[in-house]
Parts: C-alpha cells; sequence; structure tokens
C-alpha cells in the first residue's frame, strides 16, 4: 500500500482568506503486483470527513478509506480548509484534490473516469458543493483548470448537511463554510437551488432520528436530484444519531454511539448501486 500525506497547491492564496491553511491529502492506495495483475486500475473515492467546518471527524476518516480499499477502491483523505476562511475555499480544495488525483492517475493505478467525492455531515454538504459548481464560473474563477478535469464521476453523501433555511440547516457548517465572505450568500450554500442535469449520479443516506442535521437536508437534495433528471439512489433508515460513520464498532465510541446494524449496510448498499451504473 503507498501511503503518504500530499500538500495540495492553493491557487486561490491571493484571492481569498483562509487562515493560511494547506489543504493536504492521506493516501491509502493498493499496490499492483507482477504475480496477479500489473495493470489493474480501480475506482477511487476521496473521502471528505465532516465536522461542522471547524473540525475533521476521525470517525469518517481511516476507518472509511480501508472499508473501501477492502472493497476494491482505492482511497485518499481530503484534509479541507476551516475556517476561520472564506467560501469558496473548502469547495477549491476539493476540486484540487479531483485534479491532483487525475493527474497521477498512473502511479495511483486509477480509473480517470471513475473518481468518487464522499462526503459525511458537512463533508457531504462540500462534496455536493463540488457537484453542483463544478462547471460553473465560480470555480474558474479561483483554480486555473477546465472544468472536466474537476469533474467528480459520482458523489456518497452520508447524512449530508444540504439546506441554509432556517428550519432546517445545520447553523454553524453554514456559517462556517461561508466564513468571512461579502461576495456570496446563504442562497450560494443551499445546494438544493444549484442541482441541474449535470450533478454526477449520486448515492444518498440518512437517519430519521438525525436531530443534528435534519433529514430534511437530504430528502430536500433527492427531490432536486429527482428534478433535474439525475440518477440517484437514497436510503432514510429509521434509527441512528449523527454521525454514524460506518455504523459499526470500528467507528462506534466505548460507549457504544454510532453502533447501528440497521444502517452498517450502506457500504454494500452503495456498492451494489456503484456496480449498476459504473
Amino acid at each position: 500500500m503507498k501511503y503518504e500525506t500530499i500538500s495540495l497547491p492553493v491557487h486561490y492564496r491571493d484571492k481569498l482568506q483562509n487562515d493560511n491553511q494547506i489543504p493536504r491529502l492521506t493516501t491509502y492506495l493498493l499496490d499492483n503486483y507482477e504475480s496477479l495483475d500489473p495493470n489493474r486500475i480501480r475506482p477511487l473515492v476521496i473521502i471528505c470527513p465532516g465536522g461542522g467546518y471547524d473540525h475533521l471527524s476521525a470517525r469518517e476518516a481511516e476507518a472509511i478509506a480501508i472499508r473501501f480499499n477492502n472493497m476494491g477502491f482505492q482511497a485518499v483523505l481530503l484534509w479541507y480548509s476551516l475556517a476561520p476562511m472564506e467560501f469558496p475555499a473548502a469547495v477549491c480544495d476539493l476540486a484540487e484534490a479531483v485534479y491532483y488525483a487525475r493527474t497521477h492517475a498512473d502511479d495511483w493505478h486509477i480509473d480517470v473516469q471513475k473518481i468518487i467525492c464522499c462526503g459525511f455531515s458537512a463533508g457531504g454538504h462540500l462534496c455536493a458543493t463540488l457537484g453542483c459548481y463544478w462547471n460553473t464560473d465560480l470555480l474558474s474563477d479561483y483554480l486555473p483548470y477546465k472544468s472536466e478535469e474537476i469533474k467528480p464521476n459520482a458523489l456518497i453523501l452520508s447524512y449530508p448537511v444540504i439546506t441554509a433555511d432556517e428550519h432546517f440547516c445545520h447553523k454553524k457548517s453554514i456559517n462556517l463554510v461561508l466564513g468571512s465572505t461579502k461576495k456570496f450568500s446563504r442562497n450560494d450554500v443551499s445546494l438544493e437551488f444549484h442541482v441541474t442535469s449535470n450533478f454526477p449520479p449520486t448515492f444518498l443516506w440518512h437517519t430519521v432520528a438525525d436531530v443534528s442535521v435534519p433529514a430534511e437536508n437530504s430528502l430536500l437534495f433527492a427531490n432536486a436530484l429527482r428534478r433535474a433528471g439525475v440518477p440517484f439512489e437514497y436510503h432514510l433508515f429509521n434509527r441512528g444519531k449523527h454521525g454514524l460513520g460506518l455504523a459499526t464498532a470500528e467507528t462506534s465510541k466505548p460507549d457504544g454511539y454510532a453502533i447501528e446494524p440497521e444502517c452498517a449496510v450502506w457500504t454494500e448498499l452503495f456498492l451494489n448501486w456503484w456496480k449498476g451504473i459504473k
């Protein structure tokens, strides 16, 4: 396995505040072997942990990468910009990660047409933001890449923050992702209003019992995807608090928080969905 930490470029440094943070990737890349299949290429999952845009959750980091490795995917973790920052610093980081992956496809043994962004909670908001804006001026104003070079081929949104609606939003995430910007508004980060037919195919899951990020976030988004004709699959589980990760003991606290067998099937459900669309 190739395990390393890579600092990403920050092309927006002179245009945006991000408190001098340097986004980075941690790679979990499976090797090829002459005795097996030396030319094997795999899909890549770029994992964006949650944390409300002020920290990154360990529950949604390494264990997620290892799980995807076990299912035959290459994986990297993105440590993206956090508060204090200005929108769209964090989504620029994710776009940089997608571009870096595409330009290192040979070294990483990945398929450049199978790059998946997987986000949890605020990380889900981040991934959905790239899904909405990958081919717009919002990103081309800050990054020197062509739209197709930063396009994710699919998304996994796990109990995502989506809306800035006062009734259902996760206020901390919405406030911190905007930061000190004067150029953008809450509407720009209320993502249910920005879905088009160019949005990538998407797998979503959430729980009814989530009171931190209400299920209305993913319900609103599923409806937006349906209206736009975007291929998607959506699972709404009955039990499970916010921040489940894998929903197994591997991503649980010692008191058993985040162990929910009903929800732990989400990775298998994703894999079945992926096999049908790839």
